[in-house]
């Protein structure tokens, strides 16, 4: 098995069926299908040329024997460019990478190019291995000469490998070590998960280029990848890429415009559109919060699940962007995925069952209820209100069920950041604001009497986080209440004359507490953006606001990290939480301070124009997570309010120039 893939990826292609992602040399990490988020299939798969003359193959999906790459993508598509060249070969490689829409296929378009003064006579050689459902065990590899093509398969997964133009040479059963010097000896079947294929090109001219296509196709059974890879032959590879280039630029045009004028702007704006439509699973609507990169939890718990926080911050910006079908089918979504007690947990797989967790999340199923009501306030649908009132009927329910009588706050749960346990404020400020949206709903739906009753509630959760929340030493709101501590932290604690308490827990376990956490956190600002449990232009909240950004921007390269001493991935500025305080900034009037945050964010895309979730703090460079959805929701969110707001500082002026006059 493959153990060195990297964290960080180039590029991502898909169709909302499939979905790979990709390095800037044009190497393949992995692939996923028929779901988004898993299983995912592929270990390795590896493309070089080798020259009549030479003994080895040259592997130009890498940076060996001099080659050297370009990636973009072909503007207003998800198609991944890659330009591939050495000095040390006479062949220049320019290939297109996409999942055609609608189809159960990726296309892989390799053009090779003389470049030298002589004709060339190679061999174009494609090596891979598929460990079917990321399982090492019972992968088997055949060649089906009637198709022409190589078939990796287990279970109920079959993956054909093939080309347009017939291969030369091919073998099942080929390990890595063994392909080096470009020996297929044509066995048929192996009980392994790898394979080779190559074709022959005999004295290309000097100029002259020619074209291979590589279709993989993926079915249920080995008839299945067979029919798929039919109709991908059925047409010629530059036929595909200009139905796929019409449908991304088509969907282009059916979304919202940019609201904005600036070019970087709307180039990212347009990338972060076209992105949002792979993150969707086409066949049951959850939005992942990012492609796996981590799929051993190596340094991190996993990405490639649904989160309805994110999700909720995402469909915000879905609807924003003209996306509202999106939207209607992850809402659909959550109603397959809420637990019968009436919550949502932290994360779930796209079939709505529970993915790997380390408890409940309050502010997760707050967030879904306030994000139905925003995607409800798009289009007013009386038909969506009464299609998820049962859903947050059972959700608002058990939000209420979870306050503490005595706060008014909600109990301690697991932050948004999934690091501890405490009352959270950002949590309370999700719970009045999924409250506050579940009491929407009840008075549109002519049920005054629990919708008062959760109006209430929320009022309570809004009075507590301004009477108990607020730390005047720091000029911040406190993080959280009650939150939990190992032993020595709380004798630390009650030595300094902090409060704290001991909470006897089943079998004779403690849980010790400590009253206040007062570390500075940007998810403060959800007190006021998105959740307005505070007004965001109280003094609190304004001091609040003002305190994170000195006390969270990095000194040197720029950006707000999450919290202070906050040491995941060693404690980065996120893109997110930098357009976190965009949002806050532009709500308030300070239109020149959010540009100067949003023109940082836009700034650390990566090359292919994506928005990872970190920025190292040392260099700039990415850290961390490519593409993160979250943080391309937050920059949609961004533009469409700085746009609002310009619009409403004009639309001033002009007034004010009228009464002038």
């Amino acid at each position: 098995m493959n153990t060195n893939k990297p964290y960080l990826i180039d590029a991502i292609i898909g169709n909302s069926k499939m979905l790979a992602s990709l390095g800037r040399t044009g190497r393949l990490y992995r692939l996923w299908w028929p779901n988004i988020d898993m299983p995912q299939h592929v270990d390795a798969m590896r493309t070089g040329i080798k020259l009549r003359d030479n003994y080895s193959i040259s592997w130009f999906d890498s940076e060996t024997d001099g080659w050297k790459h370009e990636i973009a993508y072909v503007p207003k598509t998800n198609i991944v460019s890659i330009g591939a060249r050495s000095e040390q070969q006479p062949i220049r490689v320019e290939s297109l990478h996409f999942a055609v829409p609608e189809q159960d296929m990726l296309v892989r378009e390799y053009r090779f190019t003389n470049t030298s003064e002589a004709a060339v006579s190679f061999e174009f050689i494609v090596h891979s291995s598929f460990l079917v459902s990321e399982n090492r065990l019972y992968n088997t590899t055949t060649f089906n000469a009637t198709a022409d093509a190589l078939i990796h398969f287990r279970h109920t997964y079959f993956f054909a490998l093939s080309s347009a133009n017939v291969c030369t040479k091919f073998q099942a059963g080929l390990g890595w070590d063994s392909v080096q010097e470009g020996q297929l000896a044509g066995n048929v079947i192996d009980m392994r998960p790898d394979g080779a294929l190559s074709w022959r090109i005999e004295q290309l001219k000097a100029g002259d280029s020619i074209t291979i296509p590589l279709y993989i196709a993926a079915g249920r059974d080995e008839a299945g990848s067979l029919a798929q890879l039919e109709i991908a032959k059925s047409k010629g590879s530059p036929e595909w890429v200009n139905e796929t280039t019409d449908y991304w630029r088509q969907y282009l045009v059916a979304a919202a415009p940019s609201p904005v004028a600036n070019e970087d702007m709307t180039d990212l704006y347009e990338r972060s559109v076209l992105m949002f439509k792979l993150m969707a699973d086409h066949q049951t609507g959850s939005i992942i919060a990012a492609p796996e990169f981590d799929e051993t939890f190596s340094r991190c718990g996993g990405y490639s699940y649904c989160w309805g926080r994110d999700a909720a911050f995402i469909t915000t910006a879905l609807d924003k962007a003209g996306l509202g079908e999106l939207s209607d089918r992850f809402y659909a979504w959550t109603l397959t995925s809420q637990s019968p007690d009436g919550s949502w947990q932290q994360r779930h797989y796209h079939d709505g069952s529970l993915a790997p967790s380390w408890g409940l999340q309050i502010d997760e199923g707050a967030s879904i209820l306030w994000g139905m009501w925003q995607h409800y306030l798009e289009g007013h649908n009386i038909e969506f209100a009464k299609q998820v009132w049962p859903a947050v009927l059972k959700g608002a329910s058990f939000l209420a069920s979870f306050l503490d009588p005595e706060s008014g706050l909600p109990r301690p749960s697991i932050d948004l950041w999934e690091e501890r346990e405490a009352s959270h404020t950002y949590s309370s400020a999700a719970v009045y604001g999924g409250l506050t949206a579940a009491s929407s709903f009840a008075q549109l739906l002519g049920n005054n009497e629990v919708a008062e009753q959760w109006s209430s509630a929320a009022n309570q959760i809004s009075s507590a986080i301004l009477e108990s929340g607020w730390n005047e030493e720091r000029s911040s709101f406190y993080r959280g209440l009650n939150i939990s501590v190992g032993a020595s932290a709380y004798e630390e604690a009650v030595a300094s004359g902090k409060d704290a308490s001991i909470v006897e827990l089943d079998k004779g376990y403690r849980k010790y507490m400590l009253r206040h956490d007062p570390m500075i956190d940007i998810s403060l600002l959800g007190i006021s953006i998105p959740f307005d449990a505070v007004p965001k232009d109280h003094r609190y909240m304004q001091r609040t606001a003002d305190s994170i950004e000195a006390a969270l921007t990095m000194p040197g390269v720029g950006g707000i990290k999450r919290y202070e001493n906050d040491h995941y991935i060693g404690g980065n500025p996120w893109i997110l939480t930098t357009l976190w305080l965009a949002h806050y900034r532009i709500q308030t009037g300070s239109l020149n301070k959010a540009k100067e945050l949003l023109r940082w964010s836009i700034e650390h895309r990566t090359e292919t124009g994506l928005l990872p979730e970190q920025v190292d703090k040392e260099t700039g460079a990415t850290a961390w997570v490519v593409p993160l959805t979250w943080s391309h929701a937050m920059y949609v969110l961004a533009i469409f309010m700085l746009a609002e707001a310009e619009e409403k500082e004009a639309a001033a002026q002009q007034l004010k120039g009228t009464y002038k006059l």
